[in-house]
């Protein structure tokens, strides 16, 4: 199979996802979809994995690492509001998908990403999607990157048990994150802002993700 066929193959999968299974699944932003449509997932899955990179399903990138399933990432997406010129913070990007829709939504991504082999490969599948508005950092999830913010949205990859109070304080004033909480073992999605050191958190969907280290909840001291 010639390169261009493997394209062209590749592109009508992506279309194939997007008609069959987003848009009739309560996609409906627009800029969302253009986004997806936009960004080759095939370049940033395992050479093992590109011939279902665009099934609905999570894919393994790493050790306990995986990239999001592409209609529970569009859905988190979609409900955000997300305008052109805002800033975004994308934690645990692995290889870098995520980052790139996200480049295709907003004025510019801080991407960090704490396993440096996860971090210099999706520096080189951004840079071969042409996504020169993201900057992909080598840091822990955990702490975000406040010198950087304060971010209009902040996404995180993976459920969590909870959102610490360092990533809250990155927001700014209109702010909100997107993120899988683990609801005794179910994932839920969700929509959080911090208002005047208010937490406000909406539930949007139930959704199967896998969980990201680091975000466990701190167990309570007993007699």
């Amino acid at each position: 199979m010639t390169m261009t066929s493997k394209n062209s193959n590749q592109a009508a999968a992506r279309q194939h996802m997007i008609d069959g299974h987003l848009l009739p699944n309560d996609v409906t932003d627009e800029n969302v979809i253009d986004a997806i449509s936009k960004v080759n997932r095939e370049n940033f899955v395992p050479e093992s994995s590109k011939g279902v990179a665009y099934i609905d399903k999570i894919i393994k990138v790493g050790d306990d690492r995986y990239l999001m399933e592409p209609l529970a990432l569009a859905k988190l997406l979609s409900s955000a509001d997300i305008d052109k010129d805002e800033l975004a913070l994308d934690i645990a990007t692995a290889t870098g998908y995520s980052s790139a829709v996200l480049s295709q939504l907003v004025d510019a991504v801080v991407s960090i990403e704490e396993d440096e082999t996860l971090a210099n490969a999706a520096t080189e599948n951004l840079a071969l999607e042409n996504c020169d508005n993201v900057a992909v950092i080598n840091t822990g999830h955990k702490e975000g990157l406040a010198k950087q913010g304060p971010y209009d949205l902040i996404f995180i990859n993976g459920m969590i048990d909870e959102v610490p109070i360092e990533l809250l304080a990155q927001l700014n004033q209109d702010g909100r994150i997107l993120c899988v909480i683990n609801q005794d073992g179910f994932g839920r999605a969700a929509l959080i802002t911090y208002k005047d050191q208010i937490k406000g958190v909406r539930i949007l969907f139930d959704v199967a993700a896998p969980a990201l280290a680091g975000f466990e909840k701190k167990k309570k001291f007993e007699f």
